[in-house]
């Protein structure tokens, strides 16, 4: 069993007393009249009406959608017959409510299951709402509420109060458990709750699910959080939390899951870990940790997933897999770790997901990595790496080896062209920004599940070979900044992922996150997943000649385009506009001539387009994006932008510049890559009769449903 089956497992059995006990048949019941008025009276304070309900469509508010009774009877009243039916759960998740919440829902007296989620809803709490005797289940996650959460809460029978993504500010309702003894889980995530968190999540004993992450919460964890004992999961990402991570977290001998990430924790990770033989997830990234990783925590038999990605720790990396028995995912990116690159990780028998980028080890990738067979992931960018041939011949035998990222290593080596080299399993390659010099890699012809190649910002030359146009899942090239020469093969324009790319082949491994930022004068861009880079043919940058086949109209998912800065002739071909969904087109800097296409003008996506510095004339087209482009867009053409006036060019039509020399290029492009993660934990109960209670917790967001 999985990490997220086993979590769930614990989450449904200790979830399993929420359901409500609904025996009696949705047919058999008349609907309370006090219950009906006070339904109605809350749809009133709605800006639009609610679809099937109101007296014009049905008199019966048990009929309605999302409403469910229950006969006094079976609720044990006495003030009822048994016909008298009473609101026990009422769903209205993603109905697109938007106004104010009515105070009148303090009368549904006997609500159990309250689902309000996905919503418009706006303002305060009513006072009532807190305060239903018999309210289980809470949920208002999605909505805009604002204001303060009232000290005041008294709802004696909640499990479950999930409030998460709202605009709650002020302190958070730590007093929620002095009433509420058996909560089990608590969802404050994504608000604006700030300032020191209060003492009182002592008193909640029951709780097992506790998300505070994305608020502005300060100063170090409450130490009352540290005796909730039956706790499993602990969200505390994204606030300001600092100072130390105190040796009380190993009395949360419960846990499987702890986020503590995007803070200011400072300081050594304390060695505590041994007690908390349950932990299967430990998220602690961006913050500001140092010394090195605690041995309770690098012999943990339990950790499935160890993310320390982006803190300051250093020394040697030290990790005992014959302990980590369980180990898939590391990522230790972004730290100050040097000396000897890890040679026993091989023995992590587990172990998928690997990132050790950006540090500095002094010794090339181990021969041990032969052995390396359940390695998926591989990212060790910018780690002061050399012997690049020899590090391609071993990593060759990693048998499932998915994604490969070598960025800003081996810097002025050969990259090696032996087709002999295989990775017949390789999805990701780049091997970007470490000025190599050769020509287009045999070996690369045979890698053909690619989805993603990157040699960018490097030295290689000759012809770009007419097999680039085999691959039939590529949807993202990236050949720019190097040298490579003569007419662009006209095969490439047969790339099957860039005229209709299948989606459900193109994630290599589905828990890894890529990042993609460009040079310091742009604005860096991130991208979660191979899927969301978007599909990209960028040659620019070389000294490509010939002519713009007009067969790249056939391209009609690729959204970025870029042939920029090199010695193109000839006209800019009308069929450009079948590339339907471009976003980017750049042909600057080339040695274009004749008339810009008016049939551009088709393009509804492009935002960023540039053909400046080329030897066009003549009118610029009117219409679709081309009135939102600047000046600059134009610039060095003898172009203009009325056609009932003489031709006057936007600015001179000055030298094209020359181009710079190989040495002196702005290496300016880092990839990097950071393991990430999206786990959905679903927790769900069955039904009982005509009542069903489904909770998911995704995120540490605890978000109900009804169906």
């Amino acid at each position: 069993m999985g990490v997220r089956d086993s979590l769930l497992a614990v989450l449904a059995v200790s979830c399993l007393c929420l359901q409500p006990q609904v025996l009696h048949s949705q047919e058999d019941v008349v609907c309370n009249s006090s219950d009906s008025k006070a339904l109605l009276d809350l749809m009133s304070n709605f800006e639009s009406p609610i679809d099937g309900w109101g007296l014009n469509a049905s008199a019966n508010c048990c009929n309605w959608p999302g409403v469910v009774c229950d006969s006094s009877s079976s609720l044990g009243l006495s003030d009822g017959s048994s016909g008298s039916g009473r609101v026990v759960e009422l769903v209205l998740a993603s109905r697109k409510l938007a106004g104010n919440l009515s105070d009148s829902i303090g009368k549904l007296d006997q609500l159990r299951f309250l689902n309000l989620s996905l919503n418009l809803l706006r303002s305060t709490l009513p006072e009532s709402l807190l305060h239903l005797p018999n309210l289980q289940v809470l949920d208002l996650s999605h909505n805009k509420f604002s204001g303060p959460v009232l000290e005041s809460t008294n709802l004696p029978s909640l499990r479950v109060f999930n409030i998460s993504k709202n605009s709650f500010t002020g302190s958070p309702p730590v007093r929620i458990c002095e009433n509420s003894t058996g909560i089990q889980v608590l969802n404050l995530a994504v608000n604006s709750f700030s300032d020191v968190i209060p003492l009182g999540l002592g008193n909640c004993g029951s709780l097992q699910n506790l998300s505070l992450a994305t608020n502005g919460f300060t100063g170090g964890i409450s130490e009352d959080i540290f005796t909730l004992g039956q706790l499993v999961q602990l969200s505390l990402q994204e606030n300001s939390f600092s100072g130390p991570l105190g040796s009380g977290i190993s009395n949360l001998t419960a846990l499987i899951w702890l986020d503590i990430s995007t803070n200011r924790f400072s300081g050594p990770i304390p060695d505590v870990f041994q007690n908390m033989k349950k932990l299967q997830y430990f998220i602690c990234q961006t913050n500001g940790f140092t010394g090195s990783i605690p041995p309770s925590l690098s012999n943990s038999p339990s950790l499935r997933f160890l993310n320390l990605q982006n803190n300051s720790l250093t020394g040697t990396i030290v990790l005992n897999c014959s302990a980590l028995s369980s180990l898939v995912s590391l990522d230790l990116g972004s730290n100050n770790f040097n000396g000897p690159f890890p040679e026993d990780l091989p023995n992590c028998q587990q172990l998928q997901s690997v990132n050790l980028a950006r540090n500095k080890f002094t010794t090339p990738i181990p021969q041990s990595f032969k052995n390396f067979s359940s390695l998926v992931y591989l990212s060790i960018a910018n780690s002061s790496l050399s012997k690049l041939s020899s590090a391609l011949r071993i990593l060759q035998h990693c048998e499932n080896l998915t994604v490969l990222l070598l960025t800003r290593n081996y810097f002025n080596e050969e990259l090696p062209g032996d087709a002999s080299l295989s990775f017949p399993k390789l999805k990701v390659l780049i091997i970007a920004n470490g000025q190599l010099t050769g020509s287009m890699p045999q070996w690369v012809r045979g890698c053909t599940h690619l989805h993603l190649l990157d040699l960018s910002w490097n030295r290689l030359g000759g012809m770009i070979p007419s097999w680039i146009g085999d691959f039939q899942s590529l949807f993202y090239l990236d050949l720019s900044n190097n040298s490579f020469v003569g007419e662009i093969p006209k095969e490439i324009t047969r790339l099957s992922g860039l005229i209709h790319r299948n989606l459900s082949m193109m994630e290599p491994y589905p828990d890894l996150q890529l990042f993609m930022k460009r040079n310091e004068s742009e604005r860096g861009l991130q991208y979660n997943h191979v899927t969301s880079f978007p599909p990209t043919l960028d040659l620019g940058s070389n000294y490509l000649d010939g002519s713009i086949w007009p067969e790249f109209g056939n391209l009609k998912n690729v959204h970025i385009f870029v042939l920029r800065n090199n010695f193109l002739t000839g006209s800019i071909p009308h069929s450009l506009s079948g590339m339907t969904s471009l976003e980017t087109l750049n042909l600057s800097h080339n040695n274009l001539s004749g008339r810009l296409p008016s049939s551009l003008v088709h393009l509804t996506f492009l935002s960023k387009f540039s053909i400046a510095y080329n030897n066009l004339s003549g009118p610029i087209p009117k219409g679709g994006q081309f009135l939102t482009f600047p000046d600059s867009s134009f610039e060095g053409t003898k172009l203009w932008w009325d056609d009932h006036v003489p031709p006057s060019p936007i600015s001179q039509n000055l030298p094209r510049p020359a181009k710079p020399a190989m040495t002196d290029r702005n290496i300016g492009m880092t990839i990097g890559v950071a393991v990430g993660m999206a786990i959905g934990i679903t927790l769900g109960a069955s039904r009982i009769g005509n009542s069903c209670l489904y909770l998911i917790i995704k995120f540490c967001n605890c978000v109900t449903s009804h169906h």
